[in-house]
């Protein structure tokens, strides 16, 4: 928190504020805008009548009618003041999604988009692997599935989960996008765009680097799995994920249980402390893992 700027606030039209917490990703940056729209929320203000946290910034709707803009933009720099200097903690959940690594369908897709592609005569995952200084793909997985992930955001489409990797600045995984987006990407594919990883909730268009499958879905209007009880979206912001490899079989074991309603997964409820975790990103990790094992 005393390592950022302050808050950067613009009006969107005539109902919106939008809140650039810092110029580029961090997780002090991702826990400040998660402090003050907690607390916003938790204050029920009226006329506020949408939060949405992200990235790096969050937007607040409110109804001009009931609350004046001015006293939105006043009541959220007011909030931000008093987190100043605080140590914050998330009362959150880990979550194991079990990923089978260069699956079949991805591997058949990213061949069909190889001109679009800044490696043409490769993968996907082996030009991850290189330019991010691994000697084989298999080391680049374990780089990949070692630590646990953030959930930054939710969206772009419904339930679409952004991955902020939990290590070391200069060990996070980074990849560019497509030279051009593909125009085909299968349902539950674990990809990788820029410092973000993603899990594409349906199937569709998209430009990240693609690694592997879930078999877990992630996304289910009509709710029939006993991880989606609580809504049609798995992920929130603030959720910690593990990645945790699979082999084929493991993989047509979880889709037969999805397919039957019967699959369940390993979560934990944690509490996380920025604090801690920076002071020593890879014990405060293995406590997670232990946590999630345990």
């Amino acid at each position: 928190m005393r390592e950022l700027p302050k808050a950067r606030y613009t009006f969107g039209g005539d109902e919106h504020v939008f809140v650039e917490v810092a110029e580029s990703m961090s997780l002090p940056a991702f826990f400040k805008g998660m402090a003050i729209t907690s607390e916003l929320s938790r204050r029920k203000v009226p006329g506020i009548t949408e939060i949405c946290p992200a990235n790096a910034a969050y937007l607040v709707r409110f109804d001009p009618d009931v609350i004046a803009p001015n006293d939105v933009q006043r009541l959220l720099v007011d909030i931000e003041e008093s987190m100043d200097g605080t140590s914050l903690e998330l009362n959150t959940r880990i979550i194991e999604i079990p990923v089978l690594y260069q699956d079949p369908w991805t591997h058949e897709t990213l061949m069909r988009f190889r001109e679009r592609h800044q490696d043409p005569n490769g993968t996907d995952i082996g030009y991850a692997a290189r330019i991010n200084g691994h000697d084989t793909v298999d080391a680049f997985i374990a780089a990949h599935s070692g630590s646990p992930w953030f959930v930054s955001m939710v969206g772009f489409v419904a339930g679409l989960p952004f991955l902020f990797q939990m290590v070391e600045r200069e060990r996070q995984i980074e990849v560019p996008k497509y030279l051009r987006p593909r125009t085909d990407t299968p349902r539950l594919t674990v990809g990788h765009g820029g410092c973000f990883s993603c899990i594409y909730s349906v199937r569709g268009a998209g430009g990240y680097q693609m690694f592997g499958v879930t078999p877990v879905p992630i996304f289910d209007p009509l709710q029939r799995l006993p991880h989606l009880q609580d809504g049609m979206c798995l992920f929130r912001p603030g959720d910690i994920v593990k990645y945790t490899p699979i082999d084929r079989a493991g993989y047509d074991e979880a889709c037969r249980q999805a397919d039957a309603g019967t699959l369940k997964l390993k979560e934990r409820p944690v509490t996380f402390s920025l604090d801690a975790f920076l002071a020593d990103p890879g014990g405060y990790n293995a406590s997670l893992l232990a946590q999630l094992n345990g």
